[in-house]
């Protein structure tokens, strides 16, 4: 199984953080052992305290596909979750001012939080709201209206370099409001009006 992320799809996330809105999708990839499933606990790593969240919509792939055209890709998601990609943005910072990979910022175990799967038919690909909240307030809003790149262009550009199997899974970028998270902080992901995401950070 292979884990696609999608930076700066959100021009206000892109903003926040001072970066410049790319022209394709700005993909980067973690690891199996980065998967941390709905419920579980978060601990905070040692090397690095500044762990930033990043709520995003997650999609998981239904079948195999390769260089899969955009008005053909919505057939090819089978389930929509929330998810949280966890950040050590003070090591991802250096790292790109060194122009360093910046895998191990991104990638690190339990950095990649999965929500409760839905099927997708349930919800419209190009109007879907999610949220997340930390101790019962909201910090993240998002609507798939507000991304740069939709679920079909992002699978069809990351399907002409790689071939896309049963079972992946695509984050697709955070909007804006991300921040830093500390011990004892219970963050909640909601679908739409739906919670499908619970993480308390240890």
């Amino acid at each position: 199984m292979k884990i696609f992320c999608v930076g700066r799809n959100y021009a206000a996330h892109a903003q926040e953080l001072n970066n410049d809105l790319p022209d394709n999708p700005l993909i980067f990839m973690k690891p199996s052992t980065a998967i941390l499933h709905k419920d579980r606990d978060f601990y905070i790593p040692d090397f690095n305290n500044n762990i930033h969240y990043e709520a995003e919509l997650v999609l998981k792939i239904a079948k195999n596909g390769k260089s899969i055209e955009p008005k053909f890709a919505s057939k090819y998601i089978s389930a929509i979750t929330v998810g949280l990609d966890f950040t050590a943005r003070d090591l991802q910072d250096q790292l790109k001012k060194n122009g360093h990979p910046w895998e191990i910022a991104k990638a690190f175990d339990g950095s990649a939080v999965i929500g409760e799967w839905q099927d997708v038919r349930h919800y419209q690909p190009a109007n879907t709201s999610f949220s997340l909240d930390i101790n019962g307030v909201k910090v993240q809003q998002g609507n798939t209206t507000m991304m740069l790149f939709s679920f079909d262009k992002i699978i069809s550009y990351i399907s002409r370099f790689f071939t896309l199997q049963t079972g992946d899974l695509i984050f697709t970028g955070t909007p804006a409001g991300v921040g830093a998270i500390k011990c004892g902080d219970v963050l909640e992901g909601f679908l739409e009006n739906e919670k499908v995401l619970e993480c308390k950070i240890k």
